[in-house]
């Protein structure tokens, strides 16, 4: 299994709690090469809605990235970048670059159906969210 197929897992719809609410949608683009989320949250009184595309990056002539990468889009015009990183059944997303100080840390239960950890922010913030599958989505196809 290659790094990224190791995101499988994250296929589905998730109703998210925590410091944001609502649910969030992971499906593999045709190709199996990027993981699309879709996010429709509420957090500190405010709409979030956005799409993220999640792979190795690939420039013209050049090899994929080591890491995964991503990039946020969101209705309020923000971009931000994420590494993903899966250590076993812990989910790691690192905000900018791999090592950041602001990162989401977070275990997958046995099931494999809940995802409980925290984001972490520089000087101590953050906020404690968990993830529950409500909805299954076809899983990898290109093997």
């Amino acid at each position: 299994m290659t790094d990224l197929q190791s995101l499988d897992r994250l296929v589905g719809t998730w109703q998210i709690s925590g410091g944001a609410e609502g649910t969030v949608t992971y499906e593999w683009m045709e190709g199996g090469y990027f993981l699309i989320q879709r996010v429709q949250l509420m957090q500190h009184g405010q709409e979030v809605k956005g799409i993220e595309i999640i792979g190795h990056l690939k420039p013209f002539g050049e090899e994929p990235s080591h890491d995964i990468k991503s990039r946020y889009y969101d209705t309020m015009g923000n971009t931000f970048d994420y590494v993903y990183e899966m250590e076993g059944d812990t989910l790691i997303i690192w905000a900018g670059e791999k090592g950041s100080n602001t990162y989401f840390k977070g275990a997958f239960s046995s099931d494999g159906n809940t995802n409980t950890g925290a984001w972490t922010y520089p000087g101590g913030g953050g906020y404690e969210s968990s993830m529950r599958r409500i909805a299954a989505v076809g899983g990898m196809t290109n093997g």
